[in-house]
């Protein structure tokens, strides 16, 4: 028996079998950024959830950083959906408008990509999206409710721009249309999130070359005159041109969500300019704050400096999976990707390394192979091992802003007690077998979507028997005392690098 359903498209979840909390019930505290404080989750509008998080720029392959987000945001998901809530996750695409620097400076980055590739931008933004999702799933990060494009709301964040004009926090100059940070910061705090003080920011900023129609350097786009050169523009009452990079997750977040919506997600790097952006664009368009809580996971790092594109020191999510960089030392599965990522609270930072790496990739197979053990262990009359506890401490560590580290650390404290059943040195109940089995599937399996590598194709399944084939041989071959050919297939397997052990049951092997 399975005790966790798979999360489908359409996010129906059964946790009938493992006893799921009721939202009503729980206390889950997650870390607001905005109050700089764990605060205890109560949604907007009782059972449901609106959830927006930052998707990827789509100008090249996604890396480890792009891994980040979207396993901790995944985490949250699975969790929310598991408490019993109707979960709505909206992660956008940008696919226009993210200019090369945060000063509205420079070209759009998927232009750019098209114009040195000879595509046109939209190839490009598909090319990159379909490997962005091929990453993803095979990470086994659940797909979003809506996923939104930037270029697909033109419309939406014209009027968003509209609005922001009307209520005069912005001004048009020489076509293109700029919010006027001074003007808001006088009734409204410009910085609340990043915690910046706006006029640091003044003396510490200077006019940047080709920006003179803006009043004031911390002024941000909310609309930007195309240049004749420039290939992604639309037509819009001050000009042809393209949103600024900040108003598309006003536009879309509170399209889907609504003015007001429960969770705004993303990494730290987006603080500022672009989360403390977006608070201001929704106050002077809507006149209220939007989001309750804001989450960001923090950076992944290479010797103390952020893995990022713009830096060059990145590593893409294909080259963890082939091992096709200088700085690693052999491939890694995405589910040891994924472990890595999970085995660090998300608030913390995580230094890329390969021997990190190559730790998780062994923690992770004590683990699935605990996990492996346990439904084959056989029910004794009574239990020598305790058990019990498991599943409140697991809940009680989700439910301290998902701390996925101290969840992962129970789990092993209860593999010793797997393998001393499995070992013929202690004993378990039914109950608490069943207890142990339903514990193990919901956390490992259901939340933080961990799946065996041998499931990821049907080769691997054929590969298995094939083993188990040549195994069964050698058991035969002991019965009969043919230690010859007993000897012969344990020791050549031995030197293809696989690890035997007799058992009482039979055997047990691993590569």
């Amino acid at each position: 028996m399975r005790y966790f359903k798979k999360i489908t498209n359409k996010y129906t979840t059964d946790f009938s079998a493992v006893g799921n909390l009721s939202f009503m019930e729980h206390k889950l505290y997650i870390y607001n950024t905005l109050s700089r404080k764990k605060e205890q989750f109560v949604p907007l509008h009782d059972n449901k959830v609106g959830m927006y998080v930052c998707g990827p720029t789509v100008y090249g392959d996604g890396h480890l950083g792009h891994a980040r987000p979207a396993i901790t945001f995944d985490i949250l998901f699975r969790y929310l959906t598991q408490l019993g809530y109707k979960v709505r996750y909206v992660r956008n695409i940008t696919d226009v408008g993210h200019l090369e620097n945060d000063a509205d400076s420079g070209e759009d980055k998927i232009a750019k990509k098209a114009r040195l590739d000879q595509l046109e931008p939209m190839e490009v933004v598909q090319y990159y999206v379909n490997r962005y999702h091929k990453a993803m799933e095979a990470l086994n990060v659940l797909p979003p409710s809506i996923e939104p494009h930037a270029s697909g709301h033109i419309m939406e964040q014209i009027e968003f721009t509209q609005k922001i004009l009307d209520a005069g926090f912005a001004y048009e100059s020489e076509g293109s249309v700029y919010f006027d940070v001074e003007k808001y910061n006088k009734s409204n705090n410009y910085g609340i999130l990043s915690g910046r003080n706006i006029d640091d920011m003044l003396e510490t900023t200077r006019e940047l070359d080709g920006q003179s129609e803006k009043r004031r350097s911390v002024d941000f786009a909310l609309w930007k005159k195309a240049s004749p050169e420039h290939i992604m523009r639309w037509k819009a009452p001050w000009s042809e041109g393209f949103p600024g990079w900040h108003m598309e997750c006003s536009a879309m977040g509170t399209k889907y969500l609504g003015e007001e919506f429960d969770i705004h997600g993303g990494g730290m790097d987006l603080m500022f300019p672009h989360h403390e952006c977006e608070i201001a664009q929704n106050k002077a368009g809507l006149g209220k704050d939007s989001v309750k809580y804001w989450m960001h996971n923090n950076m992944i790092t290479i010797n103390g400096q952020k893995m990022g594109k713009s830096l060059g020191n990145f590593i893409t999510l294909d080259e963890f999976f082939s091992g096709n960089h200088a700085l690693l030392t052999q491939p890694f599965s995405p589910m040891t990707v994924r472990f890595f990522i999970l085995q660090a609270h998300y608030r913390s930072t995580v230094d890329f390394s390969s021997s990190a790496l190559e730790a998780s990739e062994k923690g992770l197979s004590r683990l699935m192979e605990g996990y492996a053990r346990l439904q084959k262990l056989t029910a004794s009359a009574a239990s020598s091992v305790e058990t019990t506890g498991l599943r409140a401490k697991c809940e009680e560590a989700m439910n301290d802003d998902l701390n996925t580290p101290i969840v992962i650390s129970h789990l092993f404290d209860a593999l010793r007690a797997i393998n001393l059943v499995h070992d013929g040195k202690e004993t378990i109940s039914a109950v608490d077998l069943e207890e142990l089995k339903s514990v193990f599937a919901l956390y490992i399996e259901g939340i933080l979507g961990l799946k065996s590598e041998s499931e990821v194709s049907t080769g691997n399944e054929a590969y298995k028997k094939a083993i188990d084939l040549l195994l069964n041989m050698r058991l035969d071959a002991k019965r009969n005392k043919d230690w010859a050919t007993s000897d012969k297939i344990r020791n050549e397997l031995t030197s293809l690098g696989f690890e035997i052990k007799d058992t009482k049951d039979g055997f047990e092997w691993k590569l």
